[in-house]
């Protein structure tokens, strides 16, 4: 029978209710098309088929594909947990992509008319906040409720965006995979999150935290989703171009090392020799965050590889040694092992990042150098920047910066992003642990049954679960991929 206590029968409908009012009025007052979508605009002197939507849309279907196809099915590992992991993930990326529109409108797309202007490249911004939440969303899954969840991705939105923007604005950074202001933010408010959600009797397992043969399929499902349409989302905002051409090459590239490594460190650790399917499914992304934040410069191909190979084994160490230490001394839950696959990741990226800015000159690439380091360019003003723009019309001015002086605001940037991460996490979690939420019990954690009605063949799946976490795993859970 359910608890009353985490009935949804009220509290889900009124916060969707209240969710949905606030976000009518908001588009109501504050949301219009833009030129690429007004009506207004389009006469028989335009050319339809320049219409940016011809540039943006492929990025955006691609990231949709990740988001609701990749992200809903990698977290469907759970024997028991598979509805929770797919629907919660849709309900809350389809919430987190609304509201995303509205709060970074007003930083990103905000007009002298007071509106912020719609089209398909502020649905790929969003979609990018939606996918900060949904990473964060796995350090906590499977102990909190839709309700819980919700009210995370309320808070979350708004942090990250005024993070991204005083990041962007004031310390102005090069980062165009994300793994600084995505990969780096999402892991750590979920890390602060999961520290004040944190549950002691977790810490030695749950009899249902594990995995079935069909849940490990359909979450490696998700992890190939994630894998071939990651090279989209490394690419979608850097520059048209050649740029962009980089950023795809080099993301194929970085997975694919990380592919094989995964694959070799899966089985050389493994005491029977045999493949760990957490390895599989975790382990062999970890490539797409570490060449993140220098995707689009010339690193070189071979870069690219090494990236993939380091933050692979970064990842896969940090599942067999690191989550268990953050859950035991750190008080630290990571329920998805996020800080493996996007912490560690990140900051080997972002370390990457820093030493292809050290490493840029002008010998390497041409006159191109100004446009991706914008910050570099020289000021307003400077003689320099008049020649600069014989050779590239429209060249934005800079801020006159050397590389050493970037390579500087580059490591500010990380340690304002992990600190405003950990705070934001910290202040949400306090929030999501307030009562009537529908918190689910420590026993009733990793349970469709506590929020679904489940069709009647889950009951046979309950009874050959094990009734204590004595016996041997095979989840994703930081000790799992030592067990053998």
């Amino acid at each position: 029978m359910m608890n009353k206590n985490t009935s949804l029968r009220v509290r889900l409908p009124v916060l969707v209710l209240v969710l949905e009012v606030i976000l009518l009025g908001l588009y109501a007052g504050f949301v219009t098309y833009d030129d690429n979508a007004n009506a207004k605009f389009q006469n028989n002197e335009t050319k339809p088929m320049e219409n940016t939507v011809y540039r943006d849309y492929p990025f955006f279907a691609d990231v949709q594909v990740m988001i609701f196809i990749g992200f809903g099915c990698l977290l469907a590992f759970m024997r028991m947990y598979g509805f929770s992991g797919m629907v919660f993930n849709f309900l809350t990326a389809t919430f987190a992509v609304q509201w995303a529109v509205i709060v970074q409108g007003f930083f990103q797309f905000y007009h002298d008319d007071g509106k912020i202007h719609l089209g398909v490249v502020n649905l790929i911004y969003a979609e990018f906040a939606c996918a900060v939440v949904l990473i964060s969303m796995g350090a906590v899954l499977g102990k909190t409720s839709p309700v819980q969840l919700l009210v995370m991705a309320f808070l979350e939105v708004p942090i990250f965006s005024v993070t991204e923007w005083a990041v962007l604005k004031y310390i102005r950074i090069n980062d165009a995979g994300g793994s600084i202001l995505i990969h780096l933010f999402a892991c750590y408010f979920g890390l602060g999150a999961t520290f004040v959600l944190y549950r002691p009797s977790l810490n030695e397992g749950h009899p249902k935290e594990i995995t079935s043969y069909s849940s490990d399929m359909l979450s490696v499902l998700g992890t190939l989703f994630l894998w071939v349409f990651w090279p989209s989302f490394n690419s979608a905002l850097t520059l048209k171009g050649d740029d962009q051409h980089r950023a795809i090459l080099h993301t194929f590239i970085g997975l694919s090392s990380s592919t094989m490594t995964a694959f070799a460190l899966s089985a050389v650790f493994n005491k029977r020799g045999k493949l760990t399917m957490a390895d599989i499914q975790n382990v062999t992304l970890a490539g797409g965050v570490t060449v993140g934040a220098s995707v689009d410069m010339m690193i070189s191909p071979v870069a690219a590889y090494a990236l993939g190979a380091m933050g692979c084994t970064a990842c896969f160490f940090g599942y067999r040694y690191l989550t268990p230490f953050l859950a035991r001394r750190l008080r630290i839950q990571d329920q998805c092992g996020i800080h493996n696959l996007h912490g560690l990741t990140g900051l080997i990226s972002s370390t990457a990042g820093i030493c292809a800015i050290l490493l840029a000159s002008e010998e390497t690439y041409g006159p191109s150098m100004w446009e991706i380091f914008t910050h570099r360019a020289p000021p307003e003003g400077d003689p320099r920047l008049a020649e600069l723009r014989l050779l590239i019309p429209g060249l934005k001015a800079g801020l006159g910066r050397s590389a050493n002086e970037q390579a500087l605001y580059q490591v500010a940037a990380i340690f304002t992003t992990i600190a405003a991460a950990f705070i934001g996490g910290i202040l949400t979690g306090i929030v999501m642990k307030l009562p009537n939420l529908a918190s689910p019990s420590d026993e009733s954690c990793f349970d469709d049954e506590l929020f679904f009605d489940v069709p009647s063949d889950f009951e046979g799946i309950a009874l050959l679960t094990p009734q204590s976490s004595s016996g041997d795993k095979s989840s994703k859970c930081p000790d799992d991929t030592t067990k053998v």
